[in-house]
This record gives C-alpha cells, structure tokens and sequence, in this order.
C-alpha cells in the first residue's frame, strides 16, 4: 500500500523536486491524449497530477480508466507548473506521477463535490458522506473541532472536572416535550433523553463536585427552524459556593480565549450588562444584534393629542406607539414596504406605518399628520432623511414586531461588518410570567432558578415582579448561552414547583428525589450552558445550524440519508408492551 506522505493541500513551490505520496479522491479528469491531468483532492485541498503517455505508458493506460471520486494514492516527483494556476494554494506545482494505486472506484455520484454545486439541500442532506467531502463543509466540522478544544483546555485549567451523566433519565419537564424511550425490562415505564443535565448536574454540586463540565448532547421534541435541531450539543458547566459576577467572569475569560484560540479574534472584557427591560425597549427582543444602531424610539408623547386617529386612541387606551428610523434615501419601493407590513403582522402588529423624510414628507402617515409632529419628528430622528417605521398597540406585540423588523432590515441594507461580533449579556429576568392559553404562572427560564433575594416576598403576592438571579450571553443577535445561580434550599424549592401550578402529588412523583436531595447540605451554586451548535454558526459565520453538523436534521425532524425515523417490527413493539394506535382507533 502507497502510504501518504504529504496532504494534497500542503504542496508548495520550495518542495519542487521532492518524492511525494498523495491519498485522496479523483476531483477532475483532463485527458488529452498523449497527457492525463487529474485533480486529487484530500481534507487540506487539491494539487494537479500529471501522466505523460510517452514517458508511462502503462500507468498512462491505468490513469485513463479513472473515474470521478475514485479513491487512490499516487507516488511522484513535485515539479514546478510551466502555467501555474494563481486561484489555489497548490497552483505553482504539481505531481509527474510514476506509481498509482486505486483503492475504490466510483460510481457517478449524485452531486457534485464542487463548492459551486448549487444541489438543493434536500439533495445534499440525502448524500451527506458525498456534501462532506467538500472543503468548506470539512473545514466548519474541523473547526467545531477546535471549539471543543478551546473550550476543554480553559475548563481543565480553571480546576473544572469533565463528568458524563446519563442519557437515560428520568422525565422532567423542562419547556419542551421530551423524547420517550420505553423499558423493557420495566413495562409500561419511559425513559426520557435529557433536554438537559439540569438536575444532575446540581446534584453533582450537592454531592461535592465542585467544578464540573461536560460537553452533553441534548434532545428536545420541539418545532424546528434554522437555528434549531432536535438534538443538539452543548457546554454544561456547573460551580459551587459562586455568586452572578463569578460566572459571568469566568466565562468572559472563556470566551475571548476561544474567539482568540479560533479566529485570532481579540475580544474585550467585562462585556456589557444590561437588564431584560433595557434590552426589551431598546431593541424589541432579549437577544439583540447591537452591531448596528437602529433602536426604538418611543412616540407616545408625540402623538397623544394627534389628528391621526389610531395613534392617539393607542395613546389614550394606554397601548404602545413606538417605531424605528433608517436613514438614508430611496430605501424602499411602495412593494416592498407592503412586504415589510406582512412580516411585521406575523407577528401580531395590526399594521406598519411609515414617514419617508426628504426634501418632502411622504409616507403612510404624510398626508394626515401635522406639521408640528412633523417637525418632532425631525428633532427625534436627528433631521436626516430616511424612513421612520411606526407600529402602534399592547406594548409587548409592538417591541416584538419592530425588534424583527429592525432585524430584517439591518440584514437587507447591510447595517453592520459580518465579520464583526458583539458581545452582551442580558440580566434581570422576570423569574416568571403568566400564561393567558394555560392561567397560570410559568418559568421564565426553568424552575430551579433562583429568585433575587430582595423579591422572595413577592412570592406569594405579585409573583410577576419578581427577578430571577439569570443570565444569558447573547452573541451578534444569538442567545449562546444561558444559566442561572440555582435554587439550593428544599423548601423554596418546593414553594416555586407550587406557585408553578404543580401539586404536592406532582412535586414528589417528578422531582422528589430532587427535593430530598436539597435536604442534606446543598452549597450555593450555579452554572452556564453554551450552544455548541450556535457558537459554531457564529464562529463559521453561517445562518443555518445545519451547516455546523455532521448529520443533520431536516426541519421535519426527519435523516433523508438513513431515511429515519422508521416504523418499529411487530416484534419489537411486543418486546416493549407497546401498540400504535392510529387516530381514527380513538
């Protein structure tokens, strides 16, 4: 067997005269009758191989059977290219082939392994081996490597201990709808793959751990989108006898070494704090891009005596009137306005109203509002010309609505560096909000989350005031990571699980192994998790989660290459004391 002694990539001009072997795939093929030119691409690149007929005929003869994605290895001499081709690292050299070996042909494989080979996703997700043989695809899986290398070595030297915990658990309801796996051994009784290592890892702290980590795959039976997968993989951490600003320190040092380890980006620390209510009416969302400006103005002033109708009765009832201002001229047509109205009422607006400031007013609004808020208005958005974007209703539907349009239309004019990164960290979090569909209070983040030690008396009489001792790490618009210091006295435990709808019956059934391990000397303690998976997006500057993994997901949940899931045998159900009961059985 030829055994490779440089990767195809690597190849450089001073190596000329240098004996080389090569292993890797077939890319091109040139045959042009007395000289066969082949492309071998490996994981560093590609460098050119030559065979000249006169010179071997034999091999000449072998080389010409070739096909595209064969597998082989080729011995030669490295000479320098008499055309050299300037749009890749190797294109100064190539290979005079002398020995080859074919390990594998190919049959005509479905896509193209081109950077360039616009198959559709649908394709490329069902021949996944074929979609990772391309450079950029290798290259974010290489450095999705790195990232769990970066983050490891700063872990294991700030004294943290690296434990696994089960993925065989008990269910606890988390937010989202678990994945069930049934017992056989135990009939009619389920497993439930974790969402996280919540509980467990807070008992590692109850049982003197200390310091742990881990990096966990994770699972939840969720909606899917872009930035979301069904499993998924984060860094869970865990510290005893820590207040907030210790693990908002440690893992700002975490995370400018990484940027730093991985893209040799330098990132500047403390990041900036600022509270959920801030971010809220700032921005419109708890996870805000602040690489560009475009904050919400507030117009409730301007417009509660207005002429305008809608906008004074929202003023009067109490209701929001906000917007947004992007200077600049001739930003948008009459078309894509109304398209930009149509996102913004997915979700909830009543409408988008608009005021396009030039040499003349115009807009929506421009022939019924008056001259005075006109000049207002001008005075507001500091005299530029430009579009101010108006939403008007209940308050937490209008942020929503401009904090995505704000969005949208940062990306669509091109606001900020894509290769620049903000850092921030939201605190202050409502512990807890109301749920009108389920009429009662719900976890804002999850149920073990600590409540700030000024507001446990609100507990029983105005349990919506009260703020949580969380935070999360957002990340050029991403929420990254997210945690908490924890709940760690049984009895207020307890009193949280009830104020959350849940029966004493409930609290012992699902969690009382939990509650009793509380009892018997629990440190203060609190923790982090990172989303893997997003910190990779972020770092390979893709929007799609599933660029970042090696075998995604669709959004249907669904692996087109191993065409999962399946249907269970007959066999296997009985195994399992299980029946699938179709919906018109009911």
């Amino acid at each position: 067997m030829l055994k490779r002694t440089h990767y195809a990539g690597c190849l450089r001009k001073e190596m000329a005269g240098e004996q080389v072997i090569l292993s890797g795939w077939v890319q091109t093929i040139r045959n042009l009758g007395s000289v066969l030119f082949f492309d071998l691409r490996d994981r560093e690149g590609i460098a050119q191989v030559v065979i000249q007929q006169d010179e071997n005929p034999e091999l000449f003869s072998k080389a010409s059977e070739l096909g595209r994605e064969y597998v082989l290895s080729v011995r030669g001499t490295l000479r320098l290219r008499e055309n050299p081709n300037t749009s890749i690292p190797t294109g100064s050299v190539e290979v005079l082939a002398e020995e080859l070996e074919i390990f594998s042909p190919s049959e005509v494989p479905p896509i193209h392994v081109h950077e360039d080979d616009n198959a559709k996703e649908e394709l490329r997700l069902k021949y996944r081996y074929l979609d990772l043989r391309k450079k950029s695809v290798m290259d974010r899986l290489r450095l999705r490597s790195r990232i769990y290398q970066s983050l490891r070595n700063s872990l294991y030297n700030e004294g943290f201990t690296e434990v696994e915990t089960p993925i065989l658990y008990k269910p606890t309801p988390e937010g989202a709808r678990d994945y069930l796996v049934p017992s056989r051994v135990n009939p009619g009784k389920f497993y439930a793959l974790p969402q996280s290592p919540q509980t467990l890892k807070q008992l590692l702290m109850i049982g003197g751990c200390d310091k742990y980590f881990q990096i966990a795959k994770c699972f939840r039976d969720e909606d899917l989108r872009a930035d979301r997968q069904p499993e998924f993989t984060q860094l869970d951490l865990e510290m005893s006898f820590v207040e907030q600003e210790d693990i908002l320190s440690l893992n700002e040092r975490i995370i400018s070494k990484l940027f730093k380890d991985v893209k040799n980006i330098d990132v500047s620390t403390p990041f900036d704090r600022i509270s959920y209510t801030e971010a809220m009416q700032r921005y419109g969302t708890d996870k805000p891009d602040r690489r560009f400006a475009l904050e919400i103005i507030s117009l409730e002033e301007v417009f509660k005596d207005s002429g305008i109708g809608f906008l004074r009765s929202a003023v009067e009832a109490g209701e929001s009137v906000k917007g947004i201002f992007l200077p600049g001229s001739d930003l948008y047509s009459r078309n894509q306005l109304k398209t930009l109205e149509k996102k913004v009422k997915t979700f909830g607006a009543a409408g988008l109203a608009t005021l396009i400031f030039s040499s003349e007013v115009s807009g929506s609004l421009s022939r019924i509002i008056a001259p005075e808020e006109v000049e207002t208005l001008r005075l507001l958005t500091g005299e530029e010309d430009g579009i101010l974007f108006i939403i008007s209703g209940k308050e937490k539907t209008v942020l929503t609505a401009l904090g995505n349009l704000r969005t949208t239309v940062a990306k669509e004019k091109e606001l900020y560096d894509p290769d620049s990164h903000d850092f921030v960290w939201i605190v202050d979090f409502p512990a807890f909000t109301y749920s009108e569909e389920d009429e009662r209070f719900v976890s804002e983040h999850h149920p073990f989350t600590m409540p700030k030690r000024e507001h446990l008396h609100l507990l029983d009489t105005d349990p919506a005031s009260v703020l949580a001792e969380c935070y999360d790490l957002v990340i050029d618009g991403y929420e990254s990571a997210s945690g908490s210091i924890r709940i760690h006295d049984s009895a207020l435990q307890s009193k949280v699980f009830s104020l959350l709808g849940l029966t004493d019956e409930e609290i012992y059934e699902r969690f009382g192994f939990f509650i009793e391990a509380l009892k018997y000397g629990t440190p203060p303690h609190g923790g982090i998790a990172f989303g893997i998976d997003r910190l990779s997006m972020i770092l390979t500057g893709t929007e799609n989660i599933r660029d970042v993994i090696a075998f995604p997901k669709t959004l249907a949940a669904t692996d087109l290459m191993s065409d999962s899931p399946t249907e269970a045998g007959k066999g296997q159900l009985e195994e399992l004391h299980l029946r699938i009961v179709h919906k018109e059985e009911k």
